[in-house]
Protein backbone atom coordinates (compact mmCIF):
# COMPACT_ATOMS: atom_id res chain seq x y z
CA UNK A 1 0.00 0.00 0.00
CA UNK A 2 1.15 3.04 -1.25
CA UNK A 3 1.57 6.20 1.72
CA UNK A 4 2.58 9.42 -0.07
CA UNK A 5 1.30 13.01 -0.82
CA UNK A 6 -0.37 11.96 -4.12
CA UNK A 7 -2.21 9.35 -2.20
CA UNK A 8 -3.14 12.16 0.43
CA UNK A 9 -4.38 14.36 -2.78
CA UNK A 10 -6.27 11.52 -3.86
CA UNK A 11 -8.03 10.72 -0.59
CA UNK A 12 -9.06 14.40 -0.60
CA UNK A 13 -10.71 14.59 -4.33
CA UNK A 14 -12.45 11.43 -3.20
CA UNK A 15 -14.00 13.01 -0.27
CA UNK A 16 -14.74 16.41 -2.33
CA UNK A 17 -16.15 14.23 -5.23
CA UNK A 18 -18.13 11.97 -2.71
CA UNK A 19 -19.46 15.14 -0.80
CA UNK A 20 -20.25 17.00 -3.98
CA UNK A 21 -22.40 13.96 -5.61
CA UNK A 22 -24.34 13.50 -2.51
CA UNK A 23 -25.20 16.73 -2.17
CA UNK A 24 -26.67 17.09 -5.91
CA UNK A 25 -28.28 14.05 -5.41
CA UNK A 26 -30.12 15.53 -2.01
CA UNK A 27 -31.03 18.30 -3.66
CA UNK A 28 -32.69 16.74 -6.69
CA UNK A 29 -34.71 14.16 -4.26
CA UNK A 30 -35.24 17.78 -2.14
CA UNK A 31 -37.15 19.21 -5.42
CA UNK A 32 -38.94 16.02 -6.94
CA UNK A 33 -40.35 16.06 -3.33
CA UNK A 34 -41.38 19.07 -2.74
CA UNK A 35 -42.78 18.97 -6.89
CA UNK A 36 -45.02 15.82 -5.80
CA UNK A 37 -46.13 17.96 -2.80
CA UNK A 38 -47.15 20.75 -4.51
CA UNK A 39 -48.87 18.92 -7.31
CA UNK A 40 -50.97 16.66 -5.46
CA UNK A 41 -54.46 17.49 -5.73
CA UNK A 42 -57.28 17.39 -3.19
CA UNK A 43 -59.55 14.93 -3.48
CA UNK A 44 -63.36 14.23 -1.78
CA UNK A 45 -60.52 11.88 0.47
CA UNK A 46 -59.61 14.86 1.94
CA UNK A 47 -57.72 13.00 4.99
CA UNK A 48 -55.81 10.88 2.73
CA UNK A 49 -54.71 14.26 0.84
CA UNK A 50 -53.80 15.81 3.93
CA UNK A 51 -51.86 12.42 5.13
CA UNK A 52 -49.77 12.70 1.69
CA UNK A 53 -48.82 16.02 2.48
CA UNK A 54 -47.88 15.79 5.96
CA UNK A 55 -45.56 12.02 4.76
CA UNK A 56 -44.03 14.40 2.11
CA UNK A 57 -43.23 16.79 4.37
CA UNK A 58 -41.66 14.52 6.60
CA UNK A 59 -39.21 13.39 3.95
CA UNK A 60 -38.60 16.69 2.56
CA UNK A 61 -37.61 17.35 6.36
CA UNK A 62 -35.23 14.83 6.33
CA UNK A 63 -33.90 15.34 3.24
CA UNK A 64 -33.14 18.83 4.53
CA UNK A 65 -31.00 17.63 7.59
CA UNK A 66 -29.47 14.85 5.42
CA UNK A 67 -28.63 18.01 2.90
CA UNK A 68 -27.06 20.21 5.96
CA UNK A 69 -24.85 17.53 7.15
CA UNK A 70 -23.54 17.00 3.70
CA UNK A 71 -22.61 20.50 3.36
CA UNK A 72 -21.15 20.42 7.16
CA UNK A 73 -18.79 17.91 5.54
CA UNK A 74 -18.37 20.45 2.21
CA UNK A 75 -17.16 23.28 4.74
CA UNK A 76 -15.17 20.57 6.91
CA UNK A 77 -13.31 19.43 3.69
CA UNK A 78 -12.50 23.37 2.22
CA UNK A 79 -10.27 23.86 5.46
CA UNK A 80 -8.27 21.42 5.45
CA UNK A 81 -4.84 22.47 4.37
CA UNK A 82 -3.39 18.82 2.93
CA UNK A 83 -0.19 20.16 1.56
CA UNK A 84 1.37 21.06 5.02
CA UNK A 85 2.45 18.25 6.81
CA UNK A 86 2.53 18.75 10.50
CA UNK A 87 4.44 15.98 13.08
CA UNK A 88 1.29 16.04 15.00
CA UNK A 89 -1.31 13.99 13.38
CA UNK A 90 -4.17 17.01 13.18
CA UNK A 91 -6.91 17.60 10.24
CA UNK A 92 -5.67 16.34 6.98
CA UNK A 93 -3.05 14.60 7.91
CA UNK A 94 -2.34 10.93 6.63
CA UNK A 95 -1.39 8.49 9.03
CA UNK A 96 -0.10 5.27 8.49
CA UNK A 97 -0.69 2.64 11.50
CA UNK A 98 0.56 -0.86 11.58
CA UNK A 99 -2.84 -1.90 11.48
CA UNK A 100 -4.09 0.40 8.50
CA UNK A 101 -4.22 4.15 6.93
CA UNK A 102 -6.24 6.65 7.73
CA UNK A 103 -7.07 10.13 6.30
CA UNK A 104 -8.36 12.56 9.23
CA UNK A 105 -10.93 14.34 7.12
CA UNK A 106 -14.78 13.26 7.07
CA UNK A 107 -16.50 10.23 8.24
CA UNK A 108 -16.43 8.35 4.74
CA UNK A 109 -15.19 4.60 6.64
CA UNK A 110 -13.06 2.44 4.09
CA UNK A 111 -11.52 3.44 0.66
CA UNK A 112 -9.84 1.69 -2.03
CA UNK A 113 -7.80 3.00 -4.67
CA UNK A 114 -6.00 1.25 -7.06
CA UNK A 115 -2.95 1.35 -4.64
CA UNK A 116 -4.77 0.11 -1.55
CA UNK A 117 -7.62 0.59 1.10
CA UNK A 118 -7.74 3.36 3.43
CA UNK A 119 -10.19 4.93 5.97
CA UNK A 120 -11.37 8.58 5.64
CA UNK A 121 -12.32 9.29 9.15
CA UNK A 122 -13.45 12.42 11.09
CA UNK A 123 -11.44 13.80 13.60
CA UNK A 124 -14.62 13.55 15.86
CA UNK A 125 -15.15 9.79 15.38
CA UNK A 126 -13.60 7.83 18.36
CA UNK A 127 -10.43 6.52 16.69
CA UNK A 128 -9.88 10.31 15.36
CA UNK A 129 -10.03 11.86 18.53
CA UNK A 130 -7.66 8.85 19.73
CA UNK A 131 -4.77 9.49 16.62
CA UNK A 132 -5.29 13.88 17.26
CA UNK A 133 -2.06 14.78 18.75
CA UNK A 134 0.10 11.66 18.06
CA UNK A 135 3.18 11.42 16.37
CA UNK A 136 5.03 8.69 14.60
CA UNK A 137 6.37 6.25 17.14
CA UNK A 138 3.39 6.64 19.16
CA UNK A 139 1.21 3.81 20.44
CA UNK A 140 -2.34 3.78 21.08
CA UNK A 141 -5.19 1.39 21.98
CA UNK A 142 -8.24 1.22 19.90
CA UNK A 143 -11.09 -1.60 21.03
CA UNK A 144 -8.51 -3.35 23.13
CA UNK A 145 -6.11 -3.62 20.05
CA UNK A 146 -2.57 -1.72 20.75
CA UNK A 147 -1.47 -0.34 17.18
CA UNK A 148 1.75 2.30 16.48
CA UNK A 149 1.71 5.29 14.54
CA UNK A 150 4.52 4.25 11.86
CA UNK A 151 4.57 7.73 9.93
CA UNK A 152 2.42 11.13 9.08
CA UNK A 153 1.90 13.28 6.74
Amino acid sequence: MKFNIEIKRKLFLYCTDSVQERIGVLEERLRSIEESRNNETKSSAGDKYETGRAMAQIEADKCRGQLAQAHVSEAQLKILDIENTKENIQNGSLVQTDKGVYFISIGLGRVKLEEGTYFCISAASPIGKILLGKKQGDSFVFNNIKSTVKAVL
